[in-house]
């Protein structure tokens, strides 16, 4: 399945039922409040995902009560294919820091996570997929990032939601081969992608959301597609929203890697 990630600019074109549009990801911050009459319509058309921002699967100790009792209301109406959040913390005991960070690669943090990976799909009542994220540094542990993610997808019994663009721009800015560190994933739990081009700042590679495809990105998606089973792959973007002739040529050309034209 093909799709993208469900944003207020692009509600127009997505209510027009656009051809090669097969699934929404919905982020579940997104809807929390008055919004069950558009989930409700939403899921009537698509296969949804629920993708969550600030779970924060990676602070110690117990989740936020309330932010996941939202989260599960969102599911419940949106009643997705599955659900989703990072491998990162977004808040410590005493503060919302409002951004992912990453966690060490260590057996610990493998634990914590899992934990709570499963406390949520046991809440919410569907599976979970976990998603690799972008940082400006490599934090150390005693795995290497590729079975930390082995080890955490075995321990919650989950899948990967892999971050084509994430992966490219961290082994741009940590210098590492991605099909190296793609080869060295268990390919049965890649479930889900997310793909949308990137920027250049200062000689840093950069994960805004703002950019069209690029074809090493889409040559990196190629490679994944030969790799892993992927369910579906989920076309992001968040600023400097194109015409929507522009985001269908980019579903096209993913169309043509993982369905065949």
């Amino acid at each position: 399945m093909l799709g993208v990630g469900h944003r207020s600019p692009l509600a127009p074109w997505i209510d027009s039922r656009p051809p090669g549009l097969d699934c929404l990801e919905i982020t579940a911050e997104h809807f929390f409040g008055p919004a069950e009459e558009r989930l409700a319509w939403l899921a009537r058309d698509y296969h949804l995902f629920v993708h969550g921002l600030g779970l924060s699967l990676g602070t110690p100790g117990p989740l936020d009560k309330e932010r996941v009792r939202q989260f599960a209301r969102v599911s419940e109406l949106a009643n997705p294919d599955w659900i989703s959040e990072h491998i990162a913390f977004t808040r410590t005991a005493e503060v919302d820091l409002g951004h992912l960070n990453p966690v060490p690669p260590t057996r610990e943090m493998v634990q914590v996570i899992a934990d709570h990976a499963r406390e949520v799909s046991e809440l919410c009542r569907k599976p979970i997929i976990l998603e690799n994220i972008t940082s400006h540094i490599r934090l150390a542990g005693e795995l290497s990032e590729t079975e930390f993610l082995n080890e955490l997808c075995s321990a919650a019994d989950c899948g990967l939601l892999l971050d084509v663009t994430n992966l490219f721009i961290n082994s741009r800015n940590h210098g590492f081969d991605p099909l190296h560190w793609l080869h060295a994933l268990e390919p049965s739990r890649i479930t889900q992608l997310h793909i949308v081009g990137y920027s250049v700042e200062h000689g840093r590679f950069l994960d805004g959301h703002a950019c069209d495809i690029q074809e090493e990105l889409i040559e990196l998606a190629q490679a994944v597609a030969e790799y892993a089973p992927v369910k579906a792959v989920i076309l992001e973007r968040d600023e400097r929203f194109p015409e929507p002739t522009v985001m269908q040529a980019e579903l096209l050309k993913l169309k043509r890697i993982f369905e065949g034209d």
